[in-house]
């Protein structure tokens, strides 16, 4: 079904933590100043055998035993799968229970090191848990969003949500790799029409749309939008660019940050570390499982203390395991102060601009599974951001800095974490001869994103300002170096850039000058590299020194089985690289002379 087709356009923010659902139904008002957009009241488990609608389904799998299964308390007549249980309650009893609990599919499925198509989830399940692949539990998630919709919304069956043109967003930082399992999680669920939307545009279109025509008072021609976008698993950090031709306002996504996998997840599992630390001194101590469940009940507690101002203070309860370890269930509680002190000192510290990341070894963070970044402070993170990415602000305004902020995600709802980012920027653009920050309000810290991925879906049917930008990173093979072997010396590496930052969805480009020997009936692999920071880089330009700023993500593969043609023929080809109209990158190997096309796919088993 195309763009002018469906009657509702879809948004779904896919996030780490919740999933949200918006739509406009084009058969009521749907004008792109006028429009209105609904967030879907999803069905969910909030207790057993008790259904409940929320404008959150929370990302989260709870995988029960087979007592608690009987008696069908934990299914619903349109569930799609019996045997797993999705949102509120999955969140709430796999705080009990984590060894069954599936948390962070979403960071799972862009972490290089693991086969994210294995059954690998949760990481440390009893043997008689039947495991999750990242992109099984991914797709349950967009799974249950179907059947809910099918079952309340749909009236007839082109109303079904499969049926519909969606939008699903993604972190902008997400690589090619990233974005083709998202994909292919969504084709696995049912989804065949979808559009992928990075995440801080999505924001960014939902502040459009609030503002409705007014938004041209605040920005104007000059103005860099600094987009923070900070959610349960990852931090994005983009860059727009409001541009200004012949009275005409422009917007152009101009940079996006490396993918940093941290976020609310870091935050959660440091508060249960501190406060299994204060246990430890009372002379309790947890194990491992219990040190599972601590994590999911101090994100629980952060999320009631910062919700609520009147409250100070939350227990936290933990079952206890024996009386070799804790005689019974322990129990403490995490105040207020506690969190903020935690949160504000641990992951937004004061530092200057000129401050980078550090590398060091925080075991701590490692424990759970998944390759977060060793240093949080979210800020140096942002100072090296601005400072790599200083020469997009407009020289000709006399601006060397982002002039507005845009926030975005959960872990910015409490108003003391904006304003201490507001707080630690000011001095760096005061250094710089920077106005003050503009402060750019957000409709719905939680459900922005999927507002504004139905509101780019209305401006692509109506023909409304679309943010231009194209491809993320630059992409590249890496192409070894001819030299005679020395021994214990690797051979070197060169980058041959094939896709250009900044390409735009529908195009494509190849490299006509170069020409690569593929061996027929024998299997093909190419490294395969990226980059956020090389926007001057053309296709066919072969970079010699390019560890700092070009990093390796995965390989290529590809198998040549070709009739007709003798096993060990070497055959010239040529390479294509076309970045698709939904958001993703398909590169070919083509050999013109025998009429031949092989795609090149993306390893993904780590």
């Amino acid at each position: 079904m195309t763009v002018s087709e469906s009657r509702y356009i879809v948004g779904i923010d896919l996030g780490t933590t919740n999933c949200v659902l918006s739509y406009i139904d084009t058969q009521e008002e749907h004008d792109l100043s006028t429009g209105i957009i609904n967030i879907f009241q999803v069905p969910q488990l909030v207790a057993p055998g008790e259904i409940g609608e929320k404008d959150l389904l929370p990302s989260f799998i709870y995988l029960p035993t087979d007592q608690e299964k009987q008696g069908g308390r934990l299914t619903m007549s349109w569930n799609p799968f019996g045997d797993r249980v999705v949102g509120t309650y999955a969140k709430s009893r796999g705080a009990e229970v984590p060894g069954r609990l599936v948390v962070s599919a979403k960071s799972w499925l862009c972490h290089t090191g693991v086969n994210r198509t294995a059954p690998i989830l949760p990481a440390d399940a009893p043997e008689d848990v039947q495991k999750l692949s990242p992109i099984v539990a991914t797709a349950s998630y967009l799974r249950h969003l179907k059947a809910a919709w099918n079952q309340t919304v749909a009236k007839e069956s082109k109303d079904r949500l499969e049926e519909q043109v969606i939008y699903l967003t993604i972190p902008a930082s997400f690589d090619a790799v990233a974005r083709e399992l998202t994909v292919k999680a969504a084709s696995s669920a049912g989804f065949d029409n979808i559009t992928l939307l990075e995440e801080p545009q999505a924001a960014f279109y939902a502040w459009l749309h609030a503002r409705r025509d007014n938004w041209k008072e605040e920005v104007g021609p000059g103005d860099l939008i600094l987009v923070c976008d900070i959610g349960g698993g990852t931090t994005d950090f983009s860059l727009i660019s409001v541009t200004g031709k012949d009275g005409e306002l422009g917007l152009e996504r101009v940079a996006v940050g490396d993918h940093i996998l941290l976020g609310g997840d870091n935050m959660d599992l440091a508060l249960a570390y501190s406060l299994s630390e204060g246990l430890k001194a009372k002379g309790t101590r947890l194990d491992y499982l219990q040190m599972q469940t601590l994590w999911h009940n101090a994100r629980m507690a952060k999320e009631k203390l910062l919700a609520n101002q009147e409250i100070s203070e939350v227990p936290v309860v933990i079952p206890g395991r024996g009386s070799g370890l804790v005689g019974g269930t322990v129990r403490t509680a995490m105040g207020k102060k506690q969190v903020e002190s935690l949160l504000l000192e641990g992951f937004l510290p004061a530092c200057k601009s000129s401050e980078r990341p550090q590398h060091h070894p925080r075991l701590g963070l490692q424990e759970m599974g998944l390759p977060y970044v060793s240093d949080t402070a979210i800020t140096r993170h942002l100072a090296r951001f601005l400072d790599i990415h200083s020469d997009k602000s407009d020289s000709s305004q006399g601006v060397p800095g982002p002039t507005a902020i845009l926030f975005n995600g959960g872990v910015l709802k409490p108003r003391i974490i904006r304003r201490r980012i507001l707080e630690i920027i000011a001095p760096w653009l005061r250094e710089k001869g920077s106005p003050e920050l503009k402060e750019l309000t957000s409709p719905d810290l939680d459900l922005a994103v999927a507002q504004g991925a139905s509101y780019y879906g209305l401006v692509c049917r109506e023909g409304g300002l679309r943010i231009r930008g194209g491809i993320a990173r630059s992409y590249y093979l890496g192409i070894e170096v001819a030299r005679p072997a020395v021994p214990g010396l690797p051979p070197a590496i060169k980058a041959l850039c094939v896709v250009p930052q900044g390409m735009e969805e529908g195009s494509s480009v190849s490299l006509p000058e170069r020409t690569f020997g593929l061996v027929v009936g024998q299997p093909v692999e190419f490294r395969f590299l990226a980059s956020t920071i090389r926007p001057d880089d053309n296709v066919g330009d072969l970079i010699n020194d390019w560890n700092e700023t070009i990093e390796p993500i995965t390989t290529l593969q590809t198998s040549m089985e070709v009739s007709g043609i003798e096993p060990g023929t070497v055959i010239p080809v040529q390479l294509e690289a076309t970045v698709t109209e939904i958001g993703t990158l398909a590169l070919s190997m083509v050999s013109k002379e025998k009429g031949l096309r092989f795609d090149l796919e993306f390893n993904v088993r780590g």
